[in-house]
């Protein structure tokens, strides 16, 4: 993919306001509260959640889109999701190529240059330096780069 293409402006659906990197995306429009994912949740899950968090931001500008079943980080793309539970925070990371690594539960390859890696996280003692070096590779297919 060109240059071009990964920095042109990204597409604003009319009705929800999300932005996509392509036009007329597929997905569900809605508006969701990033609190109704802790409600009956135990305040450990939330500093879970913010831990994770906060290692996403420490790779660059994100976007945190409270979705219905989920919690996603976008920055042209998605490229991480966070699904907070009552004892444990499920999630998952896009990167480019497929990572074999105990940190991920099971990965799902959708093509060549789109590996869904699936995790859980039970305590911030999970949120290693390879989870961090992990992050940072899917924040690079958030921002397209995989594509040049």
């Amino acid at each position: 993919m060109s240059l071009a293409r990964r920095t042109r402006e990204l597409w604003t659906c009319a009705e929800c306001g999300r932005r996509f990197a392509n036009r007329n995306q597929p997905h569900a429009c809605g508006r969701h509260d990033l609190e109704a994912h802790f409600r009956g949740r135990p305040p450990e899950i939330r500093a879970l959640y913010d831990a994770l968090l906060a290692r996403v931001q420490a790779c660059g500008p994100v976007q945190v889109l409270p979705e219905k079943t989920r919690i996603a980080f976008q920055v042209r793309m998605s490229f991480a999701v966070a699904i907070p539970k009552r004892a444990w925070v499920d999630g998952h990371l896009v990167l480019a190529r497929r990572v074999e690594s105990p940190v991920f539960r099971r990965i799902e390859s959708l093509s060549p240059r789109n590996h869904v890696h699936h995790f859980r996280l039970h305590t911030p003692a999970d949120l290693t330096d390879e989870m961090d070096a992990l992050l940072r590779e899917a924040y690079a297919v958030g921002e397209q780069r995989h594509l040049a």
